[in-house]
């Protein structure tokens, strides 16, 4: 799903807005979905409104059945306007009225709230992706759990739960909310392919050590090294990926370090950093590109609050040629104070939210 078309008659302050979210004529995109878009202005202007806008949007869409031909959903908001969003199946567009035309059917609502014992029908039946970062993600909660040891997280997990909490849980449909009170859960879960490795990689040592090998360090190296072609390191992938945006910060992630969940090195120390000893940027890249790298975001919508925050200008200016790195078919929609993130969009991607906007 990608987002096309956004007209505002009223939403919280928000009032007579109409956005096109598409290439324009003579573009050799022409008509399909922007792949990125950036809201940009001051303060209190209504950028953040649109981006939860957007989220709610397509929380109630996914959400939203067909009960005998009438549309019905269980989590109305007020919202006073019409979107269209290009979906596989076709275009849809919601209307003021709350009626829905999806390529050539018109849906209506005559059974808002009342399901009168019809057939039920889920109005969309392909994948809905959306996945939000707020300006405020990073807690105290949160980096605990990236500053402690795995076998500490492991030990931690109870006995033949064969981490229960981390298996495979991105179904087709998702959506996320990464903030400060995000559910732990989520966080362990996206660590799950990581723990799983450091499990496996525990058990094979502790069998090394009870075959009695471990005295021999050429055999330890063998069989380690055997060990690793057949069970790949899921950190070294995120790292190719992710050690081009910390070069910058003379920072990169070292795979082989088995003390962290990610261990964050500096290039001039040579010493592993605790993830609570990072700058707030830092912090704020690791949260946010992470769950990318863990999620399925083939067209999918990722929403970004503020990314600029506590990054030095040249980073803000290539922050986004790095998010399309890790989600190339995302559309991502971010708001922004920052000059130099917009700088990083073509004329038509971003739009500047003026104060008093709509008035």
């Amino acid at each position: 799903m990608k987002i096309k078309k956004l007209n505002i008659e009223s939403y919280r302050h928000l009032e007579n807005i109409n956005l096109d979210f598409t290439y324009p004529e003579g573009h050799p995109k022409a008509g399909m979905p922007l792949d990125k878009i950036c809201f940009i202005g001051q303060s209190a202007t209504g950028k953040t409104s649109l981006l939860e806008l957007i989220k709610n949007l397509i929380f109630q869409l996914s959400q939203t059945e067909v009960i005998n031909n009438g549309l019905w959903t269980l989590h109305p908001f007020t919202y006073n306007g019409s979107s269209e969003f290009s979906l596989v199946e076709g275009d849809l567009l919601l209307r003021n009225d709350n009626s829905i035309r999806f390529g050539e059917r018109e849906i209506h609502p005559d059974n808002i709230g009342n399901s009168g014992g019809g057939p039920v029908a889920r109005l969309i039946n392909e994948d809905l992706k959306l996945i939000y970062f707020s300006s405020e993600i990073i807690s105290d909660k949160t980096i605990q759990i990236f500053n402690q040891s795995p076998l500490n997280i492991i030990n931690g997990l109870s006995e033949g739960s064969d981490l229960d909490l981390t298996k495979r849980y991105i179904g087709s449909r998702y959506i996320y909310e990464f903030t400060q009170d995000v559910d732990e859960r989520i966080w362990f879960k996206l660590l799950r392919r990581i723990l799983e490795y450091r499990k496996n990689f525990l058990q094979m040592a502790t069998e090394l050590i009870r075959k009695g090998k471990i005295t021999d360090l050429n055999k330890v190296n063998a069989e380690i090294q055997k060990w690793s072609i057949i069970n790949k390191n899921p950190l070294v992938p995120f790292s190719e990926l992710f050690n081009p945006i910390l070069e910058k910060l003379n920072l990169e992630i070292d795979p082989d370090n088995t003390d962290f969940l990610i261990p964050i090195k500096s290039k001039v120390q040579d010493d592993v950093i605790p993830i609570s000893s990072l700058s707030t940027g830092t912090k704020g890249l690791l949260l946010s590109f992470f769950p990318l790298f863990e999620f399925d975001t083939s067209d999918s919508i990722i929403l970004i609050d503020e990314p600029e925050r506590s990054l030095f200008p040249d980073l803000q200016v290539e922050l986004f040629s790095h998010y399309k790195n890790f989600a190339p078919d995302a559309q991502f929609i971010t708001a922004t104070h920052s000059p130099f993130i917009a700088a990083s969009f073509e004329p038509e991607r971003f739009i500047y939210i003026m104060t008093k906007m709509g008035k």
